[in-house]
């Protein structure tokens, strides 16, 4: 059976960025259009890395765009304990990688890390030119993600979410983790990226929120909404998003489309990008 990714190729690109630049298909390459090519920074879940966006990225390179998937403390390659990370290190991680760059990217966070890119596109809102929300946390000023999942009803992650004898790290119960998250996805793939699924750090997750109308309120919001996820309900992504975005799009997918329709994603990136 093919599978959509190959788990050693994906581990080691949690080892590293992925940078690719603008190609040319002739000699007499097009300059103006090498300039138009944005950077996207692609921002991982809870409990994964960047290894995740593995199919996803050769779409977006191979339309000559370049694209930056770091892993956050405590996650993929960073062995940080959980313990030692707060909201501030996620940030942190990535207003130092925009403080890189020379012009603004478009910057896609998916889940919990819906909540991270706010923060950062408030700290630094002239290097951001869109902000993506990958069935991901889009919260007001304050909210954080303990708040928001207080009380919703048909999420099998919140079912089955608990914390650790220490409350250092979130984990969600091992038999119910492809059903919350990768129902679509055949078993033995799911199986194969079980060991790189970390601990999620818990501070971050009762972190509150900071953000204002001139900074994060600044910046067009778009979100891909996932019908199919049983972590997020859609009917709870709908609410988040409403009247919050310049524009929604939607995949028939469960909470990780970048393993199971990845080209898709892709594709709703590049829509994106040329808007």
């Amino acid at each position: 059976m093919k599978t959509p990714f190959k788990i050693p190729l994906l581990f080691a690109i949690a080892l590293v960025f992925v940078v690719a630049g603008c190609t040319c298909s002739t000699k007499k390459c097009d300059k103006k259009s090498q300039k138009t090519k944005q950077t996207f920074v692609l921002v991982h879940s809870a409990w994964l890395g960047a290894w995740k966006w593995e199919q996803t990225v050769k779409t977006l390179t191979e339309s000559g765009h370049t694209v930056i998937t770091p892993d956050l403390p405590g996650h993929g390659s960073d062995k940080t304990a959980p313990a030692e990370i707060t909201m501030k290190d996620y940030v942190k991680t990535l207003t130092n990688l925009l403080d890189k760059q020379t012009e603004p990217v478009i910057l896609v966070g998916h889940s919990f890390n819906g909540i991270t890119i706010s923060r950062v596109a408030e700290l630094r809102p002239k290097k951001v030119s869109k902000l993506v929300y990958l069935t991901a946390f889009l919260l007001p000023n304050g909210g954080s993600f303990f708040k928001a999942v207080q009380g919703v009803e048909g999420s099998k992650a919140v079912e089955n979410f608990y914390l650790s004898e220490d409350q250092t790290f979130a984990l969600v119960k091992e038999e119910e983790l492809q059903n919350a998250f990768a129902h679509d996805i055949p078993a033995e793939v799911f199986n194969g990226a079980k060991p790189y699924i970390v601990p999620e750090p818990a501070a971050p997750l009762s972190y509150e929120l900071e953000v204002s109308d001139a900074n994060f309120g600044s910046i067009p919001k778009y979100y891909i909404e996932c019908t199919e996820d049983r972590a997020i309900p859609i009917e709870v992504q709908r609410a988040m998003y409403k009247d919050q975005v310049a524009k929604s799009y939607s995949l028939a997918s469960s909470h990780t489309p970048n393993f199971s329709q990845p080209q898709q994603l892709a594709e709703i990136l590049l829509k994106i990008e040329k808007l």
